[in-house]
């Protein structure tokens, strides 16, 4: 035990971060395996492309997983709902079509880096383990943003999508508060 609390940062906020992260993560791999299942049949361009994602967020997943871990901290409560609600996300928005798979990975990575930047700020250079997982993550999320940006340029998004991605948005910040209290 001695041994355990030697390597362990004195941070239990970079521990909670981290959790909430993982879960986030965890969230990220099921939108992009629910939308891979449904895009087969309503967005096959994009199965490309999701795959590639999808990869990326399984390895930012194994990335906070080992990092708690190695600090020997649970994850967090909110792993199995981040699962489960991103499934379901990720199903519904593929029904909806290319345009939908797009505005939902935008809005979910606006915040996603939006809190990644102020984690990091907040976290400072107090924990560096905590700061070094953070910041390998944060130019494949921002890729995701970006090409996701890419599908929507030059078209009009209509109410509907508009919709979609402000739901997206405050659902994925909900989930970050949820967990941060869990």
């Amino acid at each position: 035990m001695e041994l355990m609390e030697a390597r362990r940062p004195a941070s239990g906020h970079a521990d909670r971060i981290l959790k909430v992260n993982h879960a986030g993560e965890h969230g990220a791999v099921n939108i992009y395996a629910g939308q891979r299942l449904v895009a087969r049949f309503t967005a096959r361009r994009m199965l490309g492309e999701l795959a590639e994602f999808h990869a990326h967020e399984r390895k930012h997943r194994g990335i906070f997983q080992a990092e708690l871990e190695r600090r020997g901290v649970r994850r967090c409560r909110s792993y199995l709902l981040c699962g489960v609600g991103g499934y379901a996300l990720g199903v519904i928005t593929a029904l909806l079509g290319s345009r939908a798979i797009a505005a939902t990975t935008v809005a979910v990575e606006q915040v996603v880096l939006r809190h990644l930047e102020q984690q990091l700020e907040e976290l400072g250079g107090s924990d560096p383990a905590a700061c070094d997982a953070i910041r390998s993550i944060v130019e494949e999320e921002r890729l995701h943003h970006d090409r996701s940006v890419g599908h929507l340029q030059g078209r009009e998004m209509g109410m509907g999508l508009r919709v979609l991605a402000l739901g997206v948005e405050g659902c994925t910040e909900g989930v970050i508060a949820l967990g941060m209290r869990l």
